[in-house]
């Protein structure tokens, strides 16, 4: 259906691939898929083309191999990333030989070859784990954290003791930072806040409007939506900072109908990049390891809360994972609680003794 018929093309295999592409869009489209899941999944397509330099329906598994081999040794990209990349090749491919769409004969009839099936379990990588990140990532200790957020707000009384420019952004970053720490939020979660995503929790009326908060932006399965969670306020003191910033600091950026909880003294939203570059500007400063990340103060939000005997489940629920094996590899509880914990499990067998 994507092809015209009846009209002779000036470049047929270009206008065939191009055919291909907009039918296999049709289908995601079909599935509920939107186009900035579409969108990356085509230019991977095309990169792959100009890789292998041959049309799909000349593509065989030996220009997979290659391909993978460039992106492992050559562009050092992480094998979650390179599965993934796999994946959308496979993907585009499967459409291709899949006989209700007539690919294979409408390419055997136009330059007497058809596409076949180039991805397999022996060549691309198999998902062994279900964590594959860096295995140096790691929380902040307390004491880090604590130096971390202290110097955070002592940018902000600097600012305002020079009377220099910066102190309402630097006084936004700090409170940034405490709310990733305070509700165990990802980075990207954060800066698409808006300050009507806080709201009253009827059995901690004590944090009043700040009671939970509502995450409409939460990581998103492949191809799906964002996911919505609610998180419940737990600390104190995060929600009276949160609450100064929102009552007291955001009115003074000047844009009171913006609905982003953080915003820029032009009146735009904070991104995700922005934080990086502040995150690592105080870590830096701190001369803090640099392993240590914006994520790693949602790790510490879990390991933290496990030291504290906060229940598992509650914990997993707030962060958004599905698995508990997720919220598990997020946990790296300290010496001392480890050897609490062995002592508390080993009392019971040396009682009589």
């Amino acid at each position: 259906m994507e092809l015209v018929s009846g009209v002779v093309q000036l470049r047929p295999e270009d206008a065939m691939f191009d055919a291909m592409l907009r039918g296999w869009r049709a289908q995601q489209k079909s599935r509920g898929l939107k186009d900035e899941t579409i969108d990356p999944r085509e230019r991977l397509i095309r990169r792959f083309l100009d890789f292998a330099n041959e049309y799909p329906w000349q593509w065989t598994p030996a220009h997979m191999d290659e391909w993978s081999a460039s992106l492992s040794s050559e562009k050092h990209l992480a094998p979650s990333t390179i599965r993934s990349y796999q994946g959308t090749v496979r993907l585009f491919t499967d459409l291709l030989i899949d006989a209700r769409y007539g690919w294979g004969p409408a390419c055997e009839e136009a330059f007497g070859a058809y596409p076949v099936a180039i991805a397999h379990e022996w060549n691309t990588l198999p998902h062994l784990q279900d964590y594959e990140g860096d295995p140096e990532a790691r929380p902040f200790t307390r004491e880090e954290l604590q130096r971390f957020l202290d110097y955070a707000d002592d940018q902000v009384a600097r600012a305002v003791k020079s009377k220099r420019k910066g102190a309402l952004a630097a006084y936004r970053d700090a409170t940034l930072f405490k709310v990733i720490y305070g509700w165990g939020l990802r980075r990207t979660e954060t800066s698409k806040l808006d300050v009507v995503d806080f709201g009253r929790n009827p059995k901690a009326r004590q944090f009043g409007r700040y009671g939970t908060l509502n995450v409409r932006y939460g990581k998103a399965k492949k191809g799906q939506p964002p996911r919505r969670r609610n998180v419940l306020s737990v600390m104190d003191w995060a929600v009276e900072a949160v609450a100064d910033y929102v009552e007291n600091v955001r009115p003074r950026f000047g844009f009171p109908d913006h609905p982003a909880l953080w915003i820029t003294e032009r009146g735009g939203r904070l991104q995700p990049g922005s934080i990086n570059d502040r995150f690592e500007a105080y870590r830096d400063a701190l001369k803090l390891p640099k392993d240590l990340v914006p994520h790693s103060i949602r790790h510490s939000y879990v390991t933290h809360l496990t030291e504290d005997g906060v229940d598992r489940r509650f914990i997993q629920q707030q962060v958004g994972h599905e698995c508990d094996s997720s919220t598990a590899i997020y946990t790296h509880v300290s010496d001392d609680f480890m050897n609490t914990a062995l002592s508390k499990a080993l009392a019971p067998a040396f009682a009589g003794v």
